[in-house]
């Protein structure tokens, strides 16, 4: 859904319809946003395994959509990188 979001709202900018691409960009990250929180409540469950794909989902659209230099995506980075180093 995100993706479709995001390449329907790049289609809207290269139109130049910017107010409806800026819509559907923001309603894209709002989806990320609730996927990345899902997946903190799984941890503070102690839910890893379903909370793990989770976090791994978020990283992968947020590298797809921002870039693999954005900051969102460095701070997902760190993130995951911290979760899968916590101790078992």
């Amino acid at each position: 859904m995100v993706y479709i979001l995001s390449d329907l709202a790049g289609l809207l900018r290269d139109q130049g319809r910017y107010e409806e691409a800026e819509l559907l960009y923001r309603r894209a990250l709002g989806i990320v946003y609730t996927l990345n929180n899902l997946a903190g409540l799984l941890r503070t469950q102690g839910r890893y395994e379903e909370a793990e794909p989770l976090y791994r989902r978020v990283l992968a659209i947020y590298e797809t959509t921002l870039g693999p230099e954005h900051p969102q995506t460095g701070t997902c980075r760190v993130n995951l990188d911290a979760f899968l180093s916590r101790p078992r």
